[in-house]
């Protein structure tokens, strides 16, 4: 299937501002957990680390704030590049405070570095809403996937490995540059166009409310949520079921963290191809089977005691079939959107 260089060059500008944001957002999630018991702190205040969640969950509130400011290719790579820039900043400054003795410091620091990641989000979702057509949509939503996975790769394994070796203070600069050089390709890119219907309205603060009145909609809320549904559960029980099979930390890691993040880096880049060529409906069709074969895996294993290799089948159908349902789902989500208020209905 033929892509041309000017399309291959928009895609790999996404690809590279989606796993900027989530390599530093899987290595905070999953290190500082590690951290802070290592250290000694309570679970109490382990369990504040939830609060660095919220701007990722809370984002719509700001949605209809900076669709508004948004109009031309400069306004949005004006939000993108400057959201990415405290973003790297704060990361950096970071890199210089002692994790145990500045901890109340640090936490609203990382809180504020992802606001300005979820902006920059917010901004990039935008964008890439504009500059595809319908039919290539499938495609930068593989480069959001497979910047989801690239980054939980490489932030909760990578990185991770090298924080026991070099140190917090000493590998965080560099997570700062390597945000910093994410932003080029977006700069250098001279030639990205939009596509935007001149009578849009400007997006309102009561839009993101407005978005579940649409004629429709409903549908495609009840296909958001029972399509992860099932993935979702299987996900969240997949660690406890493995250690209790005898699996330790570090199996678990590779099996589920390195190779199962792996293939779902691969399904997330295989599922846009299938889209475009297949259409929404088939591949609904398509990527739901394959749920319903992972699924059929886990229910067999659950009732026996499995070998190795059977857990192998069964995380990597798991993964990618993962990975293949989040193109379809921003894929039809993107469809759904209003002009104007792009930002807004893709976050809500």
């Amino acid at each position: 299937m033929h892509i041309d260089k000017l399309k291959t060059g928009k895609l790999g500008t996404f690809f590279c501002l989606y796993i900027a944001q989530s390599i530093p957002m899987s290595f905070f999630s999953t290190a500082l957990p590690v951290m802070m018991r290592q250290e000694n702190f309570s679970l109490t205040t382990i369990g504040l680390l939830q609060l660095i969640k919220l701007p990722w969950i809370l984002k719509f509130l700001w949605s209809t704030f900076i669709d508004r400011r948004m109009e031309t290719v400069h306004d949005y790579k004006r939000w993108i590049i400057s959201a990415e820039l405290v973003y790297a900043a704060l990361i950096f400054i970071i890199s210089f405070l002692d994790f145990k003795a500045d901890f109340y410091f640090i936490l609203p620091l990382i809180i504020l570095a992802f606001i300005a990641s979820a902006t920059q989000d917010i901004a990039t979702d935008a964008l890439a809403v504009l500059s595809f057509s319908r039919n290539d949509k499938s495609l930068v939503n593989s480069m959001q996937s497979m910047g989801s996975f690239g980054g939980t790769l490489l932030g909760s394994g990578v990185l991770l490995l090298l924080l026991h070796k070099i140190g917090w203070s000493d590998m965080l600069p560099f997570l700062a540059l390597f945000v910093f050089i994410a932003l080029l390709p977006l700069v250098l890119n001279r030639r990205m166009q939009i596509h935007r219907d001149t009578q849009s309205e400007r997006a309102k603060r009561a839009d993101m409310f407005y978005f579940f009145t649409r004629k429709g909609i409903y549908k495609q809320v009840g296909f958001l949520f029972l399509c992860y549904s099932g993935l979702i559960g299987i996900l969240a029980m997949l660690k406890p079921y493995l250690v209790d099979l005898g699996y330790d930390m570090k199996q678990i890691g590779v099996m589920n963290g390195m190779a199962g993040t792996f293939v779902g880096f691969l399904a997330a880049f295989a599922g846009g191809f299938i889209v475009r060529r297949l259409g929404r409906f088939r591949s609904r069709l398509l990527f739901a089977g394959n749920i319903i074969v992972t699924t059929a895996w886990f229910l067999v294993l659950s009732f026996i005691h499995p070998e190795t290799w059977m857990l192998y089948t069964g995380i990597f159908l798991l993964w990618g079939s993962y990975g293949m349902a989040t193109i379809i789902v921003y894929t039809t989500a993107m469809d759904c959107v209003r002009p104007g208020r792009e930002g807004t209905d893709f976050t809500v």
